[in-house]
């Protein structure tokens, strides 16, 4: 994992559910939540999308949108979206551009081998773009509660 030091959303140009297309560093004037996640379909990836999806419409209430962001598949983004009828837009980063810019890709100890994979992590921006808050080594119980909390904060 590279060292990053991230002040403001990357210019990057990403493929998302929905068949969207998704400028991250476009200006929207609304803040932003987004979440990385290590893959579609497992225990605790599916219960921190059930966590942000049930808070949807509060984030939405507080000017804020969500997207996740693994490096699983469109294709697979667009079946784990649909099965938990999820309210926001996952980002397919194959390539690791977003993961590189920000930092999230780290060794992780799997079955006794070192292999390459996605800290759990999320960033909140403020509706300028600029970064107002990034939790590391994320811990799924209660974290979307306090996500919201800060961003109401903003």
């Amino acid at each position: 994992m590279t060292d990053v030091t991230l002040s403001s959303l990357p210019a990057l140009t990403l493929p998302a559910t929905s068949k969207l297309t998704l400028d991250l560093a476009a200006a929207t004037g609304e803040k932003r939540v987004i979440y990385f996640y290590p893959r579609d379909n497992t225990p605790g990836c599916t219960n921190e999308a059930r966590d942000f999806g049930a808070l949807h419409a509060d984030f939405t209430h507080a000017g804020a949108v969500i997207y996740g962001v693994s490096r699983d598949s469109l294709k697979s983004h667009e079946s784990f979206k649909a099965r938990l009828e999820l309210p926001f837009e996952l980002i397919s980063d194959t390539d690791e551009l977003a993961c590189e810019a920000f930092g999230v890709i780290k060794l992780k100890n799997m079955y006794g081998k070192q292999a390459r994979g996605i800290e759990r992590s999320t960033f909140v921006f403020a509706a300028d773009g600029t970064l107002a808050r990034a939790w590391r080594g994320v811990k799924v119980s209660g974290h979307a509660a306090e996500v919201l909390a800060f961003v109401r904060t903003l």
